[in-house]
């Protein structure tokens, strides 16, 4: 038995090659979503006699990651790349074409077997999941709009966005949504509060006076910095964890084991992954993301088995802001993993010209 990680296949890639393997297992399989990297590539080349594919995510951003997983499976079952692009991802992801899904469910059905949490933990506690909808305050909102139409008023000037310039759409879209959550993170300078900001503060004192414990998550350490320096003048203890902490279990160990210590600010990529926090029973999404399968992995930190008391999830909207439009994209993502992944059996943006004008409406 043999037990690595993706990223040490490419290294060990000429002596794993030398064997046939009775089993090869994916654990996390959407790790190989990109047919085009090197790891994807590296990991279909390995000789096994069984394969198997573990993931709670097939699809997170497009068909193509399904592609991956299934060509890894059954090579050849959905055609090469180019043709599966072709022949279903286009017709259904542009056209939504029933046809089509059809065809693919009838080929893809027999080889995925799902199991929900419900099914496998009926011991699982409730979980409620709420989405708080913010108004920006009068400055926050008037900078959101010039910000917005700086953007849009280009993209309305280009006949086409060429790849060299969607790094400046990127570059837009990250600061609106900087400036939905606190114009503070667009701008150490500006002295204008954010709506989002003190709803959030003011939910986190009520649940922790009531002396729950609570995950607080973000993609955007700055914003996460901003509720520690709260947290900090109020003299509430807390944990932290983000890419730039070198003592993980620590943090973890402070939040688990210290009855004083009941808020857990987590950056998603540090700790969207691979904690179990079932001491908690609060979860707060302080900023949507592209990719919603992303969000249940925070919340699974909490609910998950072991937990015990009933759950509570928050995630915060800034109302008529690119976070409204983000939860729409989560919508359609969620509709594509579910047509396609049968029931009981970070981060791309691939979007045309008229979905990224759509943003910026």
């Amino acid at each position: 038995v043999i037990i690595t990680s993706y990223g040490l296949i490419r290294n060990d890639f000429e002596f794993l090659s030398k064997f046939n393997w009775e089993y090869l297992i994916l654990d996390e399989s959407h790790n190989i979503k990109n047919p085009l990297a090197q790891v994807t590539k590296k990991v279909g080349q390995l000789k096994s006699n069984n394969r198997l594919a573990l993931t709670g995510t097939p699809i997170e951003n497009s068909l193509t990651d399904l592609w991956s997983q299934m060509n890894f499976l059954n090579q050849g079952l959905l055609g090469s790349y180019t043709f599966f692009k072709s022949e279903f991802v286009t017709p259904i992801e542009k056209n939504n074409s029933d046809e089509k899904k059809a065809k693919l469910k009838k080929l893809v059905y027999p080889f995925v077997l799902r199991r929900t949490k419900e099914q496998v933990a009926k011991e699982l506690p409730p979980l409620t999941e709420q989405t708080v909808i913010c108004e920006m305050n009068t400055e926050q909102a008037k900078l959101y709009d010039k910000v917005k139409s700086e953007y849009r008023n280009f993209i309305l000037d280009q006949k086409s966005i060429d790849p060299k310039q969607r790094f400046l759409i990127l570059k837009g879209l990250t600061e609106l949504r900087l400036i939905a959550n606190h114009p503070n993170m667009y701008n150490q300078e500006l002295d204008i509060s954010s709506g989002k900001f003190e709803e959030v503060a003011d939910r986190l004192h009520s649940v922790h006076e009531a002396k729950h414990k609570i995950l607080v998550f973000s993609q955007f350490t700055r914003h996460l910095n901003l509720f520690k320096q709260h947290l900090d003048k109020k003299k509430l203890k807390y944990s932290m964890l983000t890419g730039s902490t070198t003592k993980r279990r620590e943090a973890v160990e402070a939040f688990t084991e210290n009855d004083k210590c009941n808020i857990f600010l987590i950056s998603l990529k540090a700790g969207g992954v691979g904690l179990n926090l079932t001491k908690a029973d609060y979860v707060f999404v302080l900023d949507p993301w592209w990719n919603p399968f992303a969000e249940k992995q925070a919340i699974d930190r909490a609910y998950r088995i072991g937990q015990k008391s009933h759950v509570f999830s928050y995630k915060f909207i800034t109302k008529d802001t690119i976070e409204e439009k983000i939860l729409q994209l989560q919508k359609r993502k969620k509709t594509l993993a579910t047509d396609f992944i049968p029931e009981g059996g970070k981060a791309t943006l691939d979007l045309d010209q008229e979905e990224l004008k759509e943003l910026f409406d």
